[in-house]
């Protein structure tokens, strides 16, 4: 009777572990612009390798470019790609850089289920970088889109440049 209830209970911990959990990395994909996890943390700063490399999130409101609209194109902070233009950017309320759309090509999309539940993860096409999420509350007169992005994963640079 021990060994059917250990045998059991062993079948349910496994059978819990299914593939519909597993996050799915980004990890194995490969991308143009690769780097050591030394070479990352020597080029980046702390909280660019925490949002970009560690998937992690800056604290709402926190962003020095969340309420910046002036024209330019934000670019990568790891790899310097272009992946959103000023002209696509909307206030969103959220605290976060939210735009209606990214520079085609230049963000890639994946899954993130950190939270219990299934969100749409973007990251820089180039490097792998992680931006932040996908939503469907953007502005309906648009795309109906929100790119809620993480300020510390970009790059400002103005139009005249």
């Amino acid at each position: 009777m021990k060994k059917t209830i250990l045998l059991l209970t062993i079948g349910l911990f496994l059978s819990c572990n299914s593939s519909a959990q597993k996050k799915e990395t980004k990890s194995q994909e490969k991308f143009p612009v690769t780097k050591t996890e030394a070479e990352w943390k020597a080029e980046l700063t702390d909280e660019q390798f925490y949002i970009l490399r560690e998937e992690g999130t800056e604290r709402p409101f926190s962003s020095p470019l969340n309420k910046k609209y002036e024209d330019g194109t934000y670019h990568c902070a790891g790899c310097n790609t272009p992946l959103f233009k000023s002209e696509h950017k909307f206030d969103s309320g959220t605290g976060w850089p939210s735009f209606d759309r990214p520079i085609e090509g230049n963000v890639a999309f994946g899954t993130d289920n950190k939270l219990g539940y299934t969100r749409n993860e973007e990251h820089c096409a180039t490097c792998g970088g992680h931006l932040g999420h996908v939503f469907n509350d953007g502005p309906k007169e648009t795309t109906g889109k929100r790119h809620c992005i993480n300020g510390d994963a970009l790059i400002f640079v103005p139009a005249d440049k």
